[in-house]
């Protein structure tokens, strides 16, 4: 029983290191780390508490030692809280310098949002079947703007509707589907977006470029059924997180449209041969799996076009549409040197871009969008949304 505090503590202590270091290529750590990430905040409340009770414990062997890492392990689960802060002190002028001026957004970071409870309530959403390619029913689910989109755009387009996003699910591009996150979507239309959260055809029976055409085609429908809709056929955004960040940047470059008005990519990979190339069997995700899936076999010199076009890497141009990259540096399955590349790419070609990095944040961490990368996040896609939607 002596052993109990002090073997508490080292627990804790040890999962709060997972703000600071990597995890190791285990899925259950992968979600542990969002856990420590993003709702750290709340498990420091655990290291408080040990610690006041052993304090109120006799004078025994140990007291000591679990006082001292109940200590580390408080520390280490504020250590995302006390960054974000610190982050946010300079986020705002840095989206201004890369996108230009834009309405406020609100602080980029609340102390009073970290322990808020409940969501935004859902918006008024229908499906809506927009392609069926070889006869399979492609859907998407569209959210309308809960407000009126003059209140939030006060130049509103053309048609005088509403700008739309069109959101990429993730899942591997062989798994997922257009239901996930469904509360981000209606956290967009309660601020006068439209949102338009697309499927698109799965692979290993789908290869690339039939994900391509699908988002494609999506786009197109949402064109033609503007007016019905209530939104601005010519202010779209890409929106995509892993492998829909891929395809969001990859269409958004590719397409040449200028109706698409910017891509914002979630800790997503840009260059397919670099992918490749990274790719492992015993990762976390069986990446190379997945990589053979998607192209229909492994990178070699006679389908390396294959690769290359789904590059976004490879297919920015100097007109490519304004970027948002947002990647955790903690990531144990998408490479943040991926979104490091492509910042490189579009920094010499001059298009208008932003990286944020979040220093404690892996895979998946906008899980919360209240928690310390969330609100960040948060932040950034509505000064970027404002900006090149405007």
């Amino acid at each position: 029983m002596k052993f109990l505090f002090p073997l508490l503590a080292l627990l804790l202590a040890g999962v709060s290191l997972l703000t600071m270091v990597r995890a190791p290529d285990w899925m259950w750590t992968w979600k542990l780390t969002i856990l420590t990430g993003e709702f750290g905040h709340w498990l420091a409340l655990l290291p408080l508490g040990l610690a006041l009770a052993n304090a109120a414990r006799p004078a025994s062997e140990g007291r000591t030692l679990t006082l001292a890492l109940c200590g580390i392990a408080f520390l280490g689960l504020l250590r995302p809280v006390y960054s974000a802060y610190r982050q946010s002190a300079h986020l705002p002028a840095e989206l201004t310098a890369a996108f230009g001026d834009a309405a406020p957004a609100g602080p980029a970071f609340e102390f009073s949002r970290l322990y808020r409870l409940g969501g935004v309530a859902p918006a008024a959403m229908t499906t809506e079947v927009f392609a069926r390619p070889g006869g399979q029913e492609l859907k998407l689910d569209f959210y309308a703007p809960r407000r009126a989109a003059a209140e939030k755009f006060p130049n509103p387009g053309p048609r005088r509707g509403a700008p739309c996003l069109v959101v990429i699910h993730g899942g591997g591009w062989d798994g997922g589907d257009r239901t996930q996150l469904a509360g981000w979507n209606s956290r967009w239309a309660a601020r006068g977006y439209a949102v338009a959260a697309v499927s698109y055809r799965l692979a290993p029976h789908w290869i690339w470029p039939a994900q391509r055409e699908d988002v494609l085609a999506a786009i197109t429908w949402l064109k033609a059924q503007a007016g019905p809709l209530g939104i601005d056929p010519t202010r779209l955004v890409l929106v995509g997180r892993s492998a829909g960040g891929q395809l969001a940047a990859a269409v958004g470059y590719g397409a040449r449209d200028p109706a698409i008005r910017g891509v914002v990519a979630l800790y997503a990979p840009h260059d397919m041969p670099f992918v490749w190339s990274v790719s492992r069997e015993d990762d976390a995700l069986n990446s190379a799996k997945l990589m053979r899936q998607y192209f229909g076999g492994p990178l070699t010199e006679g389908n390396r076009a294959l690769y290359v076009s789904a590059s976004s890497q490879s297919l920015a141009r100097t007109d490519s549409p304004p970027t948002l990259l947002i990647h955790g540096e903690l990531d144990t399955l998408s490479w943040d040197r991926h979104s490091e590349r492509l910042t490189a790419r579009l920094a010499e070609l001059h298009v208008p871009h932003y990286y944020l990095r979040l220093p404690w944040a892996t895979h998946g961490f906008d899980f919360n969008p209240d928690g310390p990368g969330g609100q960040l996040n948060d932040y950034a896609i509505d000064r970027f949304l404002t900006a090149v939607t405007r």
